[in-house]
């Protein structure tokens, strides 16, 4: 029999198990009677309902006898686990304690949030309204590109003269080009705008159909010779296909405003940088560490390890 639906995660089970406060309420409004208890501190049947569903996806009426029983054995072997960590100190102290006080915030800031949206769903009028600010900030063309891929810039000027002299860009891209495309001719297929990285677009973009890039490009993967082989109109995704996603994108940003308004509202200190009481400032107990180096431009996703390609970024 197949009991890996029911059987709880050692970590999620303490924690759970350890959050329960030692009263035969473990929470407040919770008079179920107990399936059973562990040196007297019941395990109740709407605490047991609730842990069954969450891990099942199923009610304890739809479980067979032996997994109802699984279940409750795996409650009660994490309350165990759950006291002696508590008898230990273990809750108070360590990796434990903080990743406890973890699971707090997240738990209640996913119960605030959805407590806030569950009577503020979106009309249509909403989702229409910000799918159509949303489709008029999308690229308005997709490219369909070639590109050849070289290390320096003298080796791409060579390319370029070639090409002045006639010769073909997919037959040169097989032969020098270091990107993995140069298996087809360099052909990079349709790229929207917003996926390739910013050298490259705006080169790509200057170029009419049929037009290659007579000075070299360079990008962080070395340096290109591109082409532009012809253009379409970007597609938007349909609106009843995006609806989901644009609610989402709403109800957040409704949180995000509440939660904003409920920081400005607190009375906030910040003591982050600020030397302990006694201490010396930090810059004059040692130098300053150096600032880290700019990160570098965002990378494709279709990078081959030998050549990366300006393919789409992440």
């Amino acid at each position: 029999m197949n009991h890996s639906r029911i059987l709880l995660p050692a970590v999620a089970l303490v924690a759970l198990a350890a959050c329960q406060p030692k009263t035969a309420t473990p929470v407040a409004g919770d008079t179920s009677p107990p399936v059973a208890t562990v040196n007297g501190v019941p395990i109740t049947r709407d605490f047991y309902e609730f842990t069954v569903k969450n891990v099942s996806g199923k009610t304890s009426a739809q479980l067979t006898p032996q997994e109802r029983a699984l279940a409750l054995d795996n409650l009660i072997h994490a309350e165990v686990l759950a006291q002696q960590a508590s008898k230990e100190g273990l809750d108070k102290t360590g990796d434990a304690a903080y990743m406890l006080q973890m699971a707090r915030l997240s738990i209640l800031s996913k119960t605030v949030s959805d407590q806030y949206l569950k009577d503020k769903k979106p009309t249509d009028a909403e989702l229409r309204t910000e799918y159509d600010t949303l489709v008029a900030k999308l690229p308005k063309q997709d490219y369909h590109a070639r590109h050849i891929l070289v290390a320096t810039p003298e080796f791409a000027q060579k390319v370029i003269d070639r090409l002045a002299k006639g010769e073909k860009f997919e037959d040169i891209a097989k032969a020098v080009s270091m990107d993995s495309s140069k298996d087809k001719g360099g052909d990079l297929g349709w790229l929207p705008m917003d996926r390739m990285v910013p050298e490259f677009s705006k080169a790509l973009m200057a170029l009419k159909p049929g037009e290659y890039t007579h000075t070299p490009v360079q990008t962080q993967f070395g340096w290109h010779v591109i082409q532009l082989v012809e253009t379409r109109p970007h597609p938007a995704p349909p609106f009843d296909q995006s609806k989901e996603q644009v609610a989402r994108i709403l109800e957040q940003t409704r949180f995000r405003d509440y939660t904003d308004e409920l920081v400005k509202n607190a009375k906030i200190e910040k003591f982050l940088d600020q030397p302990a009481s006694g201490s010396a400032p930090a810059s004059a107990a040692a130098p300053a560490a150096a600032a880290p180096a700019a990160p570098s431009a965002e990378a494709p996703a279709a990078a081959p390890a030998a050549a990366p390609a300006p393919s789409p970024k992440q």
